[in-house]
């Protein structure tokens, strides 16, 4: 089992480890930096570093529980010791994407009521789905903006925290994260809380503070069904 260092820490760019396993161009770690796809949110993208030779790492993901780093000429690369880095740039633009996500969706769920239903999240924009959303106004999607900006300048620490998953499923102010929808092998469960503004079950990486997130614009909205709405949005 690899141990996932990026559940602890977000801003840890680089750590050294063990090739476990090659395959081809599959190769596992006994610790990564490496975020997988998963929860809508786009992997990392980096590099390993083995005895001086550079190996790019162009994708990551979960196969059978597994986390696969997929890495280009990864024939030369041998069991042992490794030097793992991730592109931060990249990590930094889907860590401020994620947190605003959560921002965004608090503030719809106060207002109107609705929950996330799905969201993709990239380095320069992201996406969210929310059930149970009428037709809103311009002016009521421009209060929507205007809400989170503020909020987001407010400056929230944002922390995490592993509950069980008995504690979560008893837990009111987690309706919106569909703890129940959870594998049964899934007993701990790490929650994302944005002081004061929102609280979820989240595996993703996330900004310390909601001022890093930056001023979010809403690019477009469109219906993905009876109130059902798609926003996509983006940081200037």
């Amino acid at each position: 089992m690899t141990k996932e260092l990026f559940l602890k820490d977000s801003y840890q760019t680089m750590c050294n480890a063990n090739i476990l396993s090659i395959e081809g161009d599959k190769v596992i770690l006994d610790q990564t930096i490496f975020y997988p796809t998963g929860g809508g949110q786009e992997c990392d993208t980096g590099t390993l570093i083995q005895e001086g030779e550079v190996f790019d790492v162009f994708q990551v993901k979960r196969e059978s529980g597994k986390i696969i780093h997929f890495v280009k000429n990864a024939e030369r690369l041998i069991l042992g010791e490794v030097t793992a880095e991730i592109d931060w740039e990249r990590r930094r633009g889907l860590m401020r994407h994620h947190s605003l996500l959560h921002v965004l969706g608090a503030v719809v769920n106060k207002k109107y009521g609705a929950l996330c239903t799905g969201n993709k999240i990239y380095p320069h924009r992201a996406r969210i789905d929310f059930n149970r959303l009428q037709d809103l106004t311009e002016d009521q999607y421009d209060e929507i903006v205007i809400e989170t900006n503020q909020i987001i300048q407010e400056g929230h620490p944002i922390k995490y925290q592993l509950i069980s998953r008995s504690e979560a499923e008893t837990r009111p102010g987690l309706v919106k994260t569909a703890v129940n929808l959870l594998p049964p092998t899934v007993t701990e469960i790490r929650l994302v809380n944005i002081e004061s503004i929102d609280e979820q079950a989240c595996g993703g990486t996330h900004v310390a503070n909601t001022k890093e997130i930056g001023e979010m614009r809403l690019v477009k909205v469109s219906s993905k069904g009876k109130n059902n709405k798609r926003l996509e949005v983006a940081l200037v």
